[in-house]
């Protein structure tokens, strides 16, 4: 790719990039959110049409304007936010064998399904991913939808694999089967290009790296003659200096309790209880329970069941709604889905759960209160946006989650819960989410920090509870323990 912009009112998102990636090697592109880089696999994948500058394969320019373009020459893209890229009321094999449902099977007009679901299990095999070919992808976990779009692609002969952050909602174990299927495909002679903000991954399965900043091309080289304190720092402009903040803050006496949690087989019989400015993690490997144990808190899980106390009183939760008048709050995992509403502004997304602060005689709403806040909160949170009338969808992963958390700020709630907040986020971002999250304690705040990035849970809690297969298995000292230990607990070990 060469010499490619791109514009959309109020930014200039790319400025004459060049990017190269090479056949049976896998190539990093990485940069803060916001640098660019998924704006450029847009383009790449025909997604955007109004680009200037050329793409290249094998050295002849090749014309790619839409998305049919991309993938006649070869082009397979994954993108981060999975549940955008899958027919939720098709099984498993439909979604996997898409292009061939659509254009019918070798040609034929009519299809038969009972081949269809043959070849998605041969190819559900060949990555090691055990989900049947007839189960409902809106039946499925997170992790096993990632897997279905990877499987999509690997259906399809591709000469690129383009991997937006593929491995932030997957488990040790599958990204290690993942990492096994890229390695495949490069043996095969197939270029992967790989979006993560997980630097030791980097290392791990990419042989190039591109480093991008606020719409430019910073630096490209191998990535084994760089270290991750230099990715860091072209990355953001500047040194990275403590990641995780240290505010003096005193727990003080127990603000929140949660008792005999349960729903279903999901969450069984939790206990926890959260002091007032004491942030508590909750660390659990992928499919450990910690979603469903905050949304059950949340009152965003009908079948959920079990008693929650506020400063020694009793909450009823039967829905969000009585959980936000309650006083808690939830920043939830799927943040495009379930934080966020895409479509509006980023002032109607910030303002959307304090209207009532800005109703005049409680009634109208008052545009001008509801921009001032709004402008407050982008100013003091650094969300990168042209305006507070920008459509949050066009806002970069990081700069999305901040608008998720900062609606939380102007409702003052009593209880906090972040439900892998800072997943698909570059290391700047995560860092301003980490003080976000230390403020909230140092007020007085109730904080509970699921995670499965142990090095969070260690950076950020001062207690932590263990999640292994719906159960709370054990209760920590951040100060007396480690990585090692909470990893023990999270699959289903003990001490000896």
């Amino acid at each position: 790719m060469k010499r490619i912009s791109i514009s959309f009112p109020g930014v200039k998102a790319l400025t004459e990039v060049d990017f190269r990636a090479v056949a049976g090697r896998a190539h990093a592109l990485i940069g803060a959110n916001g640098a660019g880089k998924s704006t450029l696999m847009k383009v790449l994948a025909g997604a955007y049409d109004h680009y200037s500058g050329r793409i290249a394969i094998d050295g002849e320019e090749v014309r790619i304007r839409s998305p049919k373009d991309a993938k006649d020459n070869g082009i397979q893209v994954v993108y981060q936010e999975v549940d955008t890229a899958l027919i939720p009321y098709l099984s498993v094999g439909e979604n996997i064998m898409m292009e061939r449902t659509v254009h019918g099977m070798g040609g034929r007009q009519l299809i038969r399904w009972g081949e269809l679901h043959m070849e998605a299990q041969a190819i559900l095999d060949r990555i090691g991913v055990k989900v049947p070919t007839k189960k409902l992808v809106q039946q499925l976990t997170l992790a096993e939808k990632q897997m279905v779009l990877i499987a999509r692609s690997v259906s399809m002969k591709c000469r690129f694999l383009v991997l937006d952050e593929p491995t932030a909602p997957l488990s040790r174990t599958e990204t290690e089967r993942l990492f096994a299927l890229v390695r495949l495909l490069k043996s095969e002679g197939v270029g992967i290009i790989f979006i993560s903000h997980r630097l030791p991954e980097l290392y791990e399965i990419c042989d190039d790296i591109t480093i991008m900043r606020d719409g430019r091309l910073v630096l490209r080289d191998e990535i084994a003659r760089l270290e991750q304190h230099q990715i860091a720092f072209h990355m953001l402009g500047a040194k990275l200096d403590g990641q995780y903040p240290h505010v003096g803050r005193t727990a003080g006496e127990i603000g929140f309790e949660a008792r005999n949690v349960r729903d279903g087989d999901k969450v069984k019989h939790a206990d926890l209880y959260i002091r007032k400015g004491e942030i508590v993690g909750l660390a659990g490997l992928v499919g450990a329970g910690k979603t469903e144990l905050c949304r059950a808190l949340f009152g965003a899980s009908p079948n959920a069941s079990g008693e929650l106390y506020l400063e020694g009183k009793a909450l009823t939760v039967r829905s969000p709604y009585e959980a936000v008048r309650g006083g808690l709050a939830l920043v939830p995992e799927e943040r495009r889905r379930e934080g966020v509403f895409v479509e509006e502004s980023v002032t109607v997304n910030l303002t959307a759960a304090s209207l009532a602060d800005y109703a005049k005689g409680g009634a109208w709403l008052s545009a001008k209160l509801e921009k001032g806040a709004a402008a407050e909160l982008i100013r003091s949170l650094g969300i990168k946006t042209p305006s507070g009338q920008s459509k949050v969808k066009n806002l970069s992963g990081g700069n999305q989650q901040k608008v998720a958390i900062g609606k939380w700020l102007l409702v003052d709630a009593d209880v906090y819960m972040f439900d892998e907040p800072t997943k698909g986020v570059d290391v700047g971002a995560k860092r301003d989410i980490y003080e976000l999250v230390a403020q909230l304690a140092a007020r007085g705040k109730c904080v509970l920090y699921a995670s499965s990035e142990l090095s969070e849970i260690m950076g950020i809690s001062d207690r932590l509870y263990v999640m292994y297969d719906g159960r709370i298995v054990k209760e920590l000292d951040t100060r007396d323990t480690n990585e090692e230990e909470i990893l023990l607990y999270s699959t289903g070990g003990s001490p000896s």
